[in-house]
């Protein structure tokens, strides 16, 4: 959601090729402009746009100075602060350097309540209040704002586009809303979809810890960034140090966070979550939209992906595309894309996006040029390295497969053979998990979520070796033998459990893992590896409905559905799949009390305790991650 969030972006990759459909080819990169250039380029205008409310909205306009005819304008909406440190030449203006070519006037805006507009920021301000005509949000100071634009910028051709990445491709949606006529083509990056069920605070009744407690500090301790004073650097210390969630206000925040007053006040998926996701106003494709998602986001992978789905339904004019690359959070807008921590993916990807797909986009929206630059769907095939194409997502001809648990730590597309009677509780997989002693979701120290003085591991921990929780008593392992060919997943991802716990709520966290060969000519780091390529948490007390949680009877076999979403990964002839499965990914999710309590966030340090999971793989209860395979793989 944070795009300061130019942490996010920073890469250390480098090369001159792209990998274009399976092709190799050369790819120019562009000459980049020079910060200092830019005031060369563009003249800069400031001033404050008042919105139908009366409350004035801080923007900037960058309109090129050699323009020869009217051009388009792009705006980006940002609660992050638009202007430099030193009121110079936004930052935000070099990002679309790979797009100068074409002519843009280039918009930035700050948000009501934040840096230098007027009025009250409000944490996803989708909807007016109810029952309020003449309400405001986030849709109608977008409307506004392009209406303003249109009538009194210089030179302007009449048409808009608008682009953002994270809390910003929020925003795009919402322009999206009742869009001002102007309004011919956007694209959602990154964008919240559904802050509860799957992005920035909750993951399946699962809440962020670390996010939620450093962002709501970050955007709503003043009007600008605030950092918190963590006293220590290992925040896995620090916040198993601070106990049990009801301590967040008790000792820190002392009621003045709204956001973390909301998170207390609606734990579950009620009308305040439903009212602040992008589905409560946006239910078509209004627009041409590029939703642009990164397998690897470690943010908002869920957002783009479910908006796109969603949208799809509707879709009779055929606006609703789609873009995934081998990508964190917003790690396209930046560098070359060449490699994710230690990941190498051959091809600057992120130069290939810029240039033959986003700046191509508007191009053909704003300016008439060229032609559409992507089919229905446009992603990065991982593991092979090459760009895909698809006439819909997931693909059509992609078919339904299990991979099931097997004894001794075995996984296999056969499922598990017949059992004597009474033995189906017997074959089973069991640990203990203790909230005392998590599992860390990443290698300790577990810095900030953002530094502001190092790169930090927050930004590349979905490409960490999953070596280092291998052994753990209270983390279980299923792998194939060496695959003998290569296996091509493309679509979704979904493990279906069968497990028993001794208390009366549990997490599920499930990880499906490519693991590399033994010896890795290339890269010596990689012999071994151990890669995820797909994974998510779900709260057990969830299992029935969102809005209902339920107590789960211990000690009894029950179904749990846990949506890893999609992947396009090859798993590649000589690796092997393997699946793992625990209760703790700390401290990124808080610790599940195991012991249900009506509201976790009012749970007391004594409500926490150990419990014994169980995974269940017989043929009565055959534990299993439904995957999509292309039909060209040897499922084995």
């Amino acid at each position: 959601m944070h795009s300061i969030k130019n942490y996010a972006s920073r890469t250390l990759h480098s090369g001159l090729f792209v990998v274009v459909l399976g092709v190799l080819a050369p790819q120019a990169v562009a000459q980049q402009p020079k910060r200092e250039d830019l005031a060369k380029m563009f003249d800069k205008r400031e001033v404050m746009i008042a919105v139908r409310d009366g409350v004035k909205l801080h923007t900037e306009i960058y309109a090129p100075k050699d323009a020869k005819e009217p051009l388009p304008m792009l705006l980006d909406r940002t609660p992050y602060g638009i202007s430099a440190p030193d009121k110079g030449m936004s930052n935000n203006l070099y990002r679309y350097a790979d797009m100068f070519a074409d002519g843009y006037i280039f918009v930035f805006q700050d948000i009501r309540g934040r840096y230098g507009s007027e009025g009250k920021f409000e944490m996803l301000h989708t909807a007016p209040d109810p029952g309020d005509p003449k309400g405001v949000d986030e849709s109608t100071d977008t409307y506004d704002t392009i209406d303003w634009l249109v009538k009194n910028v210089a030179n302007n051709n009449g048409r808009v586009g608008m682009n953002g990445i994270s809390y910003p491709g929020y925003l795009v949606t919402m322009g999206m809303v009742n869009p001002h006529p102007a309004l011919k083509a956007v694209s959602e990056q990154a964008c919240m979809g559904d802050t509860w069920l799957g992005d920035d605070f909750f993951h399946n009744g699962a809440f962020r810890l670390t996010y939620g407690f450093e962002y709501t500090a970050l955007l709503e301790s003043s009007s600008e960034n605030f950092t918190f004073p963590f006293d220590r650097f290992d925040m896995f210390e620090w916040y198993l140090g601070m106990g049990a969630l009801s301590n967040a206000n008790e000792k820190y925040f002392h009621g003045k966070i709204p956001t973390w007053n909301n998170f207390v006040q609606h734990s579950s998926y009620d009308d305040f979550w439903k009212r602040h996701a992008v589905a409560f106003t946006l239910h078509e494709a209004t627009v041409p939209n590029l939703n642009v998602a990164g397998w690897w986001d470690q943010e908002d992978f869920f957002g783009p992906m479910m908006t796109y789905a969603r949208l799809e339904k509707s879709d009779r004019k055929n606006y609703n595309f789609l873009v995934v690359g081998p990508w964190n959070h917003g790690g396209w807008a930046h560098g070359p894309g060449k490699s994710l921590g230690d990941i190498p993916f051959h091809s600057d990807t992120g130069v290939y996006f810029r240039q033959k797909i986003e700046a191509p986009w508007f191009a053909y929206w704003l300016h008439d040029k060229g032609t559409l630059p992507v089919k229905e769907a446009t992603t990065f095939q991982t593991g092979s390295d090459t760009w895909t194409s698809y006439d819909a997502w997931p693909p059509k001809e992609a078919q339904t497969k299990h991979l099931y648990f097997q004894a001794d730590g075995k996984l296999s597309f056969d499922p598990p053979q017949t059992e004597a009677p009474g033995d189906a509780k017997n074959a089973a997989d069991r640990y203990l998990s203790d909230p005392a002693h998590p599992v860390p979701y990443r290698h300790r120290p577990v810095d900030m979520t953002y530094p502001s003085d190092h790169p930090g591991s927050w930004y590349t921990w979905l490409v960490q070796d999953q070596r280092f929780v291998d052994g753990r008593p209270d983390v279980l392992t299923w792998q194939t033998g060496l695959l003998d060919s290569d296996v091509t997943v493309a679509g979704s991802v979904v493990a279906k459990l069968f497990a028993s716990t001794t208390g009366s709520d549990a997490d599920w966290i499930v990880k499906l893992i490519d693991v590399y060969p033994e010896k890795v000519e290339e890269d010596w780091k990689l012999s071994g590896f151990e890669l995820m390529v797909a994974d998510e948490i779900f709260r057990g007390r969830y299992r029935n409905s969102y809005e209902t949680p339920e107590a789960i009877t211990p000690n009894q076999v029950t179904p749990f559905t846990v949506d890893l979403h999609s992947t396009n990964h090859v798993f590649k002839k000589g690796h092997r799949i393997m699946v793992q499965v625990q209760s703790t990914w700390f401290p990124l999710y808080d610790r599940n009390p195991q012991k249900f309590v009506p509201n976790i966030f009012e749970a007391k340090d004594a409500d926490y305790q150990k419990a014994t999971q169980s995974i269940y793989r017989s043929k009565q209860y055959p534990s299993s991650v439904e995957v999509m395979v292309l039909p060209s793989s040897a499922a084995k």
